[in-house]
């Protein structure tokens, strides 16, 4: 065979084997796109069947026990603040809490811990409740699951032990907790109680904003550094702030007005009489002292022998006072030396020193003292046992109070914070599953 001869068959055999592979290739991609493919059937159907169940239409969306997840958290307390917030609050509207559960889970980055509402397996009665939530601001949003009866069993368990770790006594008491123990429980309270106000729950453009995690630090550290200067109860001192403001820097009463025999410096005058004149009487800040009574407070300073050089210089107050530029962390100062007279003044009678608080000494308030001890418990128990359940010493002494592993973490008390009086009004992630 000559030498053209050959080349010409080696190019007839190359385009032959190209045919044959393009061939090849078509008959793939045309099998591979026309081929029926196996779907995996979905664990219930994608649009449930109504049914008639006792002279009612139903309409289910799960094959076992419904539930929704209404929250997520990293943060054991912040969790459990928020899971007896929502308890008491359907308590108050006559809801079952028992269908509340708080459960934990291992993650990759840490325990997770989510809040479920148990719900009846019907769209058309557990969607309205759910959405009911959300209008009312209890809940940010919901997730519908369903959850097998060994589930259930389970994730009760878990929330059973929860409120189990955080109802048993500690052996660590407040007073006995140092300030660098108490302070990240004590900033995540402030955070819970300011987010869980009344006026910010109602979300309005005039609703004020809670706090921050690094103002409630700041703040935190005041109301410790305050409370042991002057030598205060602290779970009472944190009952005021929560009855008079729940945390905030929001001015109230900006209504409020005395008569006096004559102005002062810095008044704000409304009215004049022949004798007496108006003035504005509003509340200031954190602590919602009236101008009159921080008036009082800094005569009380200045007479005060107190070496005021053990306080941080931003907790200080000034020799001379401006009540229309008053810093709010030494309203902090001025509100702990206020509690601190009163309760010298009633030989360290809290419940008195209390009322007058808000009362004054004359007419002290009894029902004002009532909502603040209320609060004073609840912050001592949730402060007392936050701070043993994170503090892995002292589980190894208070092996009772000892956090459970989350993985081994498997509904009987109602917060008083949900329950306690409102303050004063105030001036002028997850996804939907239908």
């Amino acid at each position: 065979m000559s030498v053209r001869g050959f080349f010409q068959q080696l190019v007839r055999n190359v385009l032959c084997l190209t045919a044959a592979v393009l061939a090849f290739a078509a008959c793939a991609y045309t099998d591979y796109r026309l081929w029926p493919l196996d779907l995996q059937a979905p664990r219930y159907p994608v649009l449930p069947a109504p049914k008639i169940q006792g002279n009612q239409l139903v309409l289910p969306f799960a094959p076992g026990i419904a539930a929704a997840e209404v929250a997520t958290f990293h943060g054991q307390l912040e969790a459990f603040l928020h899971f007896e917030y929502l308890r008491g609050r359907e308590a108050r509207s006559g809801n079952d809490t028992s269908r509340i559960l708080l459960t934990a889970v291992d993650t990759a980055v840490g325990p997770s811990y989510k809040i479920f509402i148990v719900s009846d397996n019907d769209l058309l009665t557990a969607v309205p409740h759910l959405t009911q939530l959300e209008s009312r601001n209890l809940i940010a949003a919901y997730n519908l699951d369903t959850w097998t009866e060994k589930d259930f069993s389970y994730y009760q368990q878990q929330s059973h032990t929860f409120d189990v770790a955080y109802g048993v006594p500690t052996s660590q008491k407040l007073e006995s907790l140092s300030s660098f123990q108490l302070l990240p429980a004590l900033a995540r309270f402030l955070v819970f109680k300011s987010q869980t106000d009344n006026r910010v729950m109602e979300r309005t453009d005039s609703a004020p904003h809670p706090l921050t995690r690094e103002q409630a630090t700041q703040l935190a550290t005041d109301i410790l550094d305050v409370a042991r200067f002057y030598d205060l109860p602290l779970d009472y001192f944190l009952g005021v702030g929560a009855m008079e403001n729940d945390y905030m820097d929001v001015n109230g009463d900006l209504t409020h007005a005395v008569w006096k025999k004559r102005a002062q410096r810095d008044d704000i005058i409304l009215r004049r009489g022949r004798k007496r004149v108006m003035v504005s009487d509003y509340a200031i800040g954190t602590w919602q002292i009236t101008r009159e009574t921080l008036r009082a407070a800094h005569q009380l300073y200045l007479k005060d022998k107190r070496d005021y050089s053990k306080l941080p210089a931003r907790l200080r107050p000034p020799r001379d006072l401006n009540l229309n530029s008053v810093d709010d962390a030494v309203l902090t100062t001025y509100a702990g030396l206020l509690l601190r007279g009163l309760l010298d003044h009633f030989g360290g009678d809290v419940d008195k020193a209390i009322g007058a608080y808000n009362g004054g000494v004359k007419t002290p308030n009894p029902a004002y003292a009532s909502g603040v001890k209320v609060v004073a418990e609840y912050a001592r128990r949730v402060l007392e046992h936050a701070t043993v359940l994170e503090d892995p010493a002292a589980n190894e002494k208070n092996p009772v109070g000892a956090q459970p592993p989350a993985a081994a973490l498997p509904n009987t008390i109602s917060s008083p914070l949900s329950s306690m009086p409102a303050p004063p009004p105030p001036a002028a992630s997850q996804q939907k599953q239908p």
